[in-house]
């Protein structure tokens, strides 16, 4: 399709992650000439997996949800042309897409409870396991089958307006459940989802929450290459539209003039010219990018001061095939107050790698960022032997408890951890941030339409313009996609 004689044709994008790289091929699709640049040696951000010891080891891509004929996700990768490139298998064959661990010390909640998949499965699971509030759990969840009909319905996409005007369900979820007298058990298991996207459940807005987990349950699937076969699975479909990915390629400026963008300047000092500018990045690197006096101080202040969710420590272990074979659904140790609210969970999977007899485990923890602020100012590769046996150190208090759970490791080897210290350096994400913006209650008007900027021709993409997750990202491209349009030709051209 030929681009629009009304629009610019050049488009830089800033980021070659989930965000950068769907929102190119969308563009690329309706024509226009799209240049990706990206600061790393390779496309893909947290899509890309990295190896060790031969073992692919998983970033930011566990589990995908939706995926099945006439979901949300699966209507996004049919669009975007990669369905077949990136190869899945399906998870809740077995019954279980999740398995939660609680601590029943307290006496208020169930030892375990089994995710299943489907709604109406789910609903079903929660009555057998809390059978004095049947009608607490149907005043749950038909909210969540509603966002679960706005969400494979595209509702959120194809709204008159492009922010979220349809959302009636902006109270914190944890208000919500205080309100039904909802029982501590039960509110620990609904807390779980508002932690996939890193909001405290009592701050969380019911429809993220709704959204994430109806996401999930509706169809559960995993990888079954790497992260990485995705990222190239999606920069080869760019390429095939003829748009380019320039890696090594660092910006040191936004160029702006009378608050128009006009390009990019590059660390290297090279200048790349274009009247359309996406930062695939988050808000606050796109900010630190502009020169001053190019945005209102009331716009810089509502960036700079946005708040942002948590970041993550990860550990990847290689561990014998045969003592431990693949579990086929996520594990989480869940922790747990008196009152069912969730201060911290681990997450767990066992998967097979790419050496025969030898599978991967994975364990992803909250942060904790005050175990790293001795080296908040160095940069990685530079932190010294002190910081490695930090991250060893709570790497093994981790695989330790891990133990608690499935019995002593038969040929353990660590293969790497990370911090949100790695995180923070390898994709720009202030602070480490995991998830980027945090979509709390308190913050729902400063984190309304972020991928509209102050300057003419500057968008933004990218986790934090909508929500967290792949299906949370790629909702924003086309929803920055619709900014760039206009909502009258974006429902013209953009057919799902």
């Amino acid at each position: 399709m030929a681009a629009f004689s009304s629009f610019p044709r050049d488009v830089l994008i800033i980021g070659s992650g989930v965000g950068g790289l769907s929102t190119a091929i969308i563009l690329a699709k309706l024509g226009f000439d799209v240049t990706v640049l990206e600061k790393n040696s390779q496309p893909g951000g947290l899509m890309r997996s990295y190896t060790r010891d031969g073992i692919e080891c998983a970033v930011g891509v566990h589990y995908l949800g939706s995926l099945d004929q006439g979901q949300i996700l699966r209507k996004f990768f049919d669009y975007l042309g990669v369905t077949a490139s990136i190869p899945v298998s399906r998870m809740g064959h077995d019954g279980i897409i999740d398995r939660y661990l609680f601590d029943i010390s307290s006496g208020n909640h169930p030892a375990t409870f089994d995710l299943p998949e489907g709604l109406d499965e789910f609903e079903e699971a929660l009555k057998q396991t809390f059978p004095k509030e049947q009608e607490i759990i149907v005043k749950i969840v038909d909210p969540i089958r509603k966002a679960a009909e706005q969400l494979h319905g595209l509702d959120l996409l194809y709204a008159e307006q492009n922010d979220f005007s349809l959302l009636d369900q902006s109270q914190p979820l944890g208000e919500i459940l205080d309100d039904l007298g909802c029982s501590p058990g039960l509110r620990s298991i609904l807390a779980i989802p508002s932690c996939w996207i890193g909001v405290p459940l009592q701050d969380c807005p019911a429809y993220y929450h709704n959204m994430a987990l109806a996401s999930y349950v509706s169809s559960s699937y995993r990888l079954q290459g790497s992260g990485s076969d995705m990222a190239d699975a999606l920069a080869g479909r760019l390429q095939e539209l003829g748009g380019k990915i320039v890696t090594g390629a660092e910006i040191s400026k936004i160029l702006v003039s009378s608050r128009v963008v006009t390009g990019l300047q590059l660390k290297s000092g090279e200048s790349l010219q274009a009247s359309t500018v996406i930062g695939a990045v988050h808000p606050k690197v796109v900010l630190q990018m502009l020169p001053q006096g190019a945005v209102k101080p009331s716009y810089r202040q509502r960036i700079s001061g946005l708040q942002d969710t948590h970041g993550i420590f990860s550990v990847h272990a290689r561990v014998d095939g045969n003592n431990h074979p693949e579990i086929p659904y996520n594990i989480f140790k869940v922790d747990t107050d008196s009152d069912g609210n969730v201060p911290d969970l681990r997450y767990y999977q066992i998967r097979k790698s790419e050496k025969e007899g030898v599978n991967l485990l994975s364990i992803l923890s909250s942060g904790k960022d005050e175990l790293w602020a001795p080296w908040t100012n160095t940069k990685s590769g530079r932190r010294g032997h002190d910081y490695s046996e930090a991250k060893e150190k709570h790497a093994r208090q981790l695989i330790g408890e891990a133990e608690g759970l499935f019995g002593s490791f038969k040929g353990l080897k660590m293969l790497d951890a990370y911090t949100p210290l790695t995180m923070r350096d390898w994709v720009n994400s202030p602070g480490g941030s995991a998830y980027g913006v945090l979509r709390s209650s308190s913050q729902m008007l400063a984190t309304a339409m972020l991928n509209r900027t102050s300057v003419k021709g500057l968008h933004l993409a990218g986790q934090s313009v909508m929500a967290p997750g792949i299906i949370g990202t790629i909702l924003g491209s086309f929803s920055t996609v619709k900014s760039i349009l206009g909502a009258d030709e974006f429902r013209e051209v953009i057919r799902l």
